[in-house]
């Protein structure tokens, strides 16, 4: 019985294959709908796509901020599990050009943009060279806040004297 089933189905089987194969035949290309409606895809991509690939120095100047605000959580920690002080030199100048303090766990350079540092003591200066925050085992700091500034963008870090806690203000 099963046989029988699968000789009766077979020649259907071939029967729509020629079917397929004849309406293949005579639709070769494309419809002007189907054009359309790939480039109205590709437009809309690029719509979304190009306008971010501007705002990629925006992206670099945002990593470049949060990357110094772990350095200087990771020169906090360091200072506080070693218990002797630790610091992080931040450059405005190549890192080549400049000696190394027997404290720093780490450097950071940023020649791209100006540095501005505030201190505690609301003494503000352009750093030329280099800037050394200095985090103690009781937790304190020598404190400040370092102004990043990068074609009219600027992300404040504010680095507590007392408790030495570091705060990446929003960018502006």
């Amino acid at each position: 019985m099963v046989k029988g089933a699968a000789k009766v189905m077979t020649p259907m089987l071939a029967f729509n294959r020629k079917i397929s194969k004849l309406r293949h035949a005579k639709n070769d290309g494309f419809t002007l709908l189907e054009i359309i409606l790939v480039l109205t895809i590709i437009g809309l991509a690029s719509v979304l796509i190009f306008p971010n690939v501007g705002g990629l120095e925006s992206r670099t100047f945002s990593a470049q901020a949060r990357q110094v605000v772990s350095l200087l959580n990771f020169a906090r920690r360091t200072a506080i599990v070693q218990g002797r002080p630790a610091s992080i030199e931040i450059y405005a100048a190549p890192i080549s050009e400049m000696p190394q303090s027997p404290l720093s766990v780490g450097q950071w350079e940023f020649i791209y943009g100006s540095i501005r540092f505030e201190e505690s003591t609301d003494v503000e200066f352009e750093v030329e060279d280099k800037l050394e925050v200095v985090f103690y085992p009781e937790g304190g700091s020598t404190g400040g806040t370092i102004h990043l500034n990068f074609e009219g963008r600027e992300r404040t870090i504010l680095i507590d004297y007392f408790t030495g806690q570091v705060i990446l203000d929003h960018e502006s």
